[in-house]
């Protein structure tokens, strides 16, 4: 009887444990594994571990290298004649007052006119520039992509608490319902409406949570951390002041975009460079000149004539002329994409500005104190359902109802949040802290 008992009792823990197992597993993986970054310190993670910024880098390191190679002089060139075999290997003798033998050695330096060598450092200094412009505007993009997520995320958050706070109140009606069935004071239909609904609730969290997957995949990957499970961003932003801030004036947020965007600068140091590649082009149609000293022992009009050389191209048919055509041309086809660009940042200004203060508009005062009445009425509605005030289908219309307007109010903060972030991001300047 004993044994019995007990083996009874024991199944009856085990499956109680399993019950609340994957609870508890959750539980420990959200307190060990979840990390809670700020911006600023993921950015600092981010600009120490980013493998893209780091073969970025290189890019740089590469091109400071090849400055350093511009500068250097032509090598020496080397010409020797020596004699093999004349009925003997290397014969240097003289025999009954004939010579045998013959050295011939010519050094040779080729001399660059025109300052040819200045200008090809200075186009490889050019170089430097632009693949500095070009890391800066690659760290300019993965970190408003990183703020992005780090945005995306908190939103998604907001959105799964609404599901969240309704599941759990939804969960205590559905728990209780099952034991007024028992006694028989409500429907079974009634009973299986609202777990229905329970249902309805969760597979939406469900593609919240699936939404988060890809989103923290990347913050994962701008940052190395695979090991950790959950990266939670810390954001401070206060909406009420948000919603009353005030951005420069128009034309100075477009001088600081000029002044610091990244595509800005490179478009214009890429003119820089075609007007130096325009230089060194009309500077190869001068002629370079190779000057020399050679000697020669035996095969010239005189013994052991030591002479001076010098040669120098003709340039009659080929003076450069089709690359300083094309270096014109690059000019002019790179000062239309200066303009473009300028006219592109003007544009994203004007544009960021009027979401922000469109924004500003519809998340007011009111609406925030509107959320927080709607909170209270939900408590309201809750106690009403419970206390059998309310029927089943007002009270699950009010639920859907809630539900729906508590998403389109986070909508509309974290559209309000986006907006001061593309503003930061289209000035390259933090014009407004998150």
């Amino acid at each position: 009887m004993l044994k019995k008992f007990l083996k009874k009792n024991i199944y009856s823990f085990t499956i109680l444990i399993l019950a609340f197992l994957p609870g508890f597993v959750s539980a420990q993986q959200t307190s060990v594994d979840t990390l809670h970054l700020t911006l600023i310190k993921a950015e600092e993670i981010f600009l120490q571990k980013n493998l893209i910024l780091l073969a970025n880098q290189y890019n740089v390191d590469i091109n400071k290298a090849l400055v350093q190679q511009a500068k250097l002089w032509d090598n020496p060139i080397l010409n020797t004649d020596q004699n093999i075999y004349d009925g003997k290997f290397f014969r240097h003798t003289t025999t009954n007052d004939i010579k045998y033998g013959q050295i011939y050695i010519q050094v040779q330096q080729l001399v660059r006119t025109a300052g040819k060598r200045n200008k090809l450092v200075q186009l490889a200094s050019d170089n430097v520039t632009l693949s500095q412009l070009q890391f800066n505007d690659v760290l300019r993009s993965l970190k408003y992509s990183l703020q992005s997520d780090f945005v995306e995320t908190i939103h998604l958050l907001k959105i799964k608490t609404v599901y969240v706070n309704e599941i759990k109140e939804v969960e205590k009606l559905v728990k209780g319902m099952d034991e007024i069935l028992k006694l028989g004071d409500i429907s079974l239909k009634e009973n299986i409406r609202l777990k229905a609904l329970l249902f309805s609730l969760r597979n939406e969290e469900i593609n919240v949570n699936t939404a988060l997957i890809p989103i923290q995949s990347e913050i994962k990957l701008l940052l190395q951390l695979d090991e950790i499970g959950f990266i939670k961003p810390d954001l401070t932003y206060s909406l009420p002041k948000l919603i009353i801030e005030e951005l420069p004036q128009n034309d100075s947020l477009v001088n600081l975009a000029y002044a610091n965007r990244t595509d800005i600068l490179l478009a214009k140091s890429q003119l820089d460079f075609q007007k130096d590649n325009l230089t060194y082009q009309k500077s190869l149609a001068k002629p370079d000149v190779t000057l020399g000293v050679e000697y020669d022992q035996n095969s010239s009009y005189i013994r052991n004539l030591y002479g001076l050389t010098a040669s120098i191209p003709l340039n009659i048919f080929n003076k450069n002329q089709g690359n300083v055509n094309a270096a014109k041309l690059s000019i002019k086809q790179q000062e239309v994409q200066v303009d473009f660009q300028n006219n592109k940042v003007k544009n994203e200004v004007q544009t960021s500005v009027n979401k922000i203060k469109y924004y500003q508009q519809i998340n007011n005062k009111e609406q925030l104190d509107f959320s927080n009445t709607y909170d209270k009425l939900f408590q309201n509605m809750l106690e009403s359902y419970q206390q059998r005030r309310t029927n089943l289908l007002e009270f699950i219309d009010f639920i859907d109802a809630y539900k729906d307007t508590k998403l389109k109010l986070i909508e509309q903060h974290i559209a309000l949040v986006k907006a001061f972030s593309e503003i930061n991001y289209i000035t390259n300047q933090n014009i407004i802290k998150l």
